[in-house]
């Protein structure tokens, strides 16, 4: 199974667990991922979700050979990035959270990184753009020469960095991140969920045209890039294990 669904208390913590392939996203785990955050959402007994990797990774994001299948109805890609929740999600983050891992993170609510987590954007070394949200989330959530930075370069944010620029909630040890994930979860838990979820939905629609514009930016660079050479030689380079041979096209 690549995502476990575990319910603790009026919690619900999903677990992905294909660490073989550093959690990278595949149909079938975004399956696993849109059921647990379904049940999430329908479930009145369940007051927050926190969703996690393994101790070593977090997610890299799409499986670039098995692709992740297509947009969930609910949830759009991985089962999560397009979700219109009303339920809290954190991110318990333990290592990379590279490319859609990353972009994953971000269309949670809350994060929590244990020191050893690393923030990173990685698709345009690959010939590719960010397509689940980064393009327009990462500009929201960083500021925006940070953001630039990262989608443009490759560089990473240690948990620290991404802690001190106010992306992320909390820093943990290594090994960490779930339990004070959990530690989270319990504050949440100690308000009104009538309270939450309000709170959550009046947020959520003061950022839905500009989601909407996003996705319109996004969708045309996408089909730039999905047309492009570079493209193509990215994905050959990564697959041959050598540097890639730009050509601008």
């Amino acid at each position: 199974m690549q995502v476990r669904q575990e319910v603790r208390g009026s919690v619900l913590v999903v677990h992905l667990e294909r660490e073989d392939k550093r959690n990278a996203i595949n149909a079938a785990m975004a399956a696993g991922i849109d059921a647990a955050l379904n049940r999430l959402d329908d479930d009145p007994d369940l007051w927050v979700g926190v969703l996690t990797g393994t101790p070593t990774v977090f997610c890299a994001g799409t499986d670039i050979k098995e692709g992740s299948g297509e947009l969930t109805p609910r949830g759009g890609e991985y089962g999560i990035i397009r979700r219109q929740r009303q339920t809290p999600l954190i991110a318990a983050v333990e290592g990379q959270a590279f490319g859609g891992g990353f972009e994953i993170a971000l269309a949670c609510d809350l994060i929590v990184a244990a020191g050893n987590a690393v923030f990173g954007l990685p698709e345009s070394l690959r010939g590719l753009v960010a397509t689940s949200g980064a393009l327009f989330r990462a500009p929201r959530a960083l500021p925006l020469n940070i953001a630039r930075e990262l989608l443009i370069t490759g560089n990473t944010l240690t948990a620290q960095r991404a802690f001190d620029l106010g992306v992320v909630n909390e820093v943990t040890t290594p090994g960490g991140a779930l339990d004070a994930a959990l530690a989270m979860a319990a504050k949440i838990c100690a308000s009104s969920p009538t309270s939450v979820r309000e709170s959550l939905r009046a947020v959520n629609e003061l950022t839905a045209d500009e989601d909407a514009f996003g996705w319109e930016v996004t969708d045309r660079a996408k089909r730039t890039v999905t047309s492009s050479a570079d493209m193509r030689e990215g994905i050959d380079a990564f697959f041959e294990r050598r540097a890639p041979r730009w050509s601008g096209r």
